[in-house]
């Protein structure tokens, strides 16, 4: 399934330039537990791609292993050519690079300006603090509250502007719908819409399948720390059963 998934891939990329992120043969450990195992995957420049798959396959666990937060991995990333499976977390950010973790992160005693302007800008291109609230703008009216004192959604939105100021290009985006309210979801895939306008690539990790059909052009389904199948949206859309088999428990 997965190779004639690939092939029908390869015949629609035809001349699309190269890929932005290519991962090939990526391993990587947590401690003794061998969790990936050869991920393979492309990502474009412009795309909107997801990790599908049930809780445990190994999806968030790629997005960190490509960040270089998980030390123990092996095999091939590739970012713009160049090869960045030795590097460090810091190395890889400033190569264009930038995750939003599941957990947001955002910091109880710093407001919401403060969370925002925390890490600095890495790269050329960073969208400014005017651009960020034209996306946000519910943060405008909040900047001198505290980070947690925002709903859930609203913290999602900080979490993701925050590293829209670092310049990086490509995202990798941890289950931004997780928990939040249908309108606040409706939002986030206004966001992301509008980044990719923007020439933003976006990879993430996505358990609401609904949601991730409407956004993304294609799919990756993990399953054990593999890739086992890779949909194109409009095959998704024409034979969603057999993207939800892979995800039900």
């Amino acid at each position: 399934m997965l190779e004639a998934a690939s092939l029908q891939a390869d015949s629609n990329i035809g001349t699309r330039s190269p890929p932005m992120l290519s991962v090939r043969g990526l391993n990587s450990w947590y401690g003794e537990s061998h969790v990936l195992h050869g991920i393979d995957l492309d990502v474009y420049p412009g795309e909107v791609v997801t990790l599908l798959g049930r809780n445990g396959a190994g999806k968030t666990t790629t997005l960190k292993a490509i960040m270089g937060i998980i030390k123990q991995r092996t095999g091939s990333i590739r970012y713009s050519d160049t090869e960045t499976i030795h590097l460090r977390s810091r190395d890889i950010a400033r190569q264009g690079i930038a995750i939003c973790p599941e957990e947001r992160a955002i910091f109880s005693r710093l407001t919401v300006l403060e969370n925002l302007r925390l890490p600095p800008a890495l790269r050329p291109g960073g969208l400014t603090e005017t651009e960020i609230f034209e996306l946000f703008p519910n943060l405008s009216e909040r900047l001198t509250s505290p980070g947690t004192r925002l709903s859930g959604g609203e913290q999602q939105m900080l979490a993701i502007a925050r590293i829209l100021r670092t310049g990086a290009k490509t995202l990798l985006l941890d289950e931004p719908t997780e928990g939040l309210a249908p309108v606040i979801i409706e939002q986030i895939e206004r966001t992301i819409f509008s980044l990719k306008q923007r020439g933003f690539t976006v990879v993430l990790v996505e358990q609401n399948f609904d949601f991730a059909v409407r956004i993304a052009d294609r799919h990756y389904v993990i399953e054990q720390g593999k890739v086992v199948d890779m949909v194109d949206n409009a095959t998704a859309l024409a034979d969603m059963n057999r993207i939800r088999s892979w995800l039900i428990a």
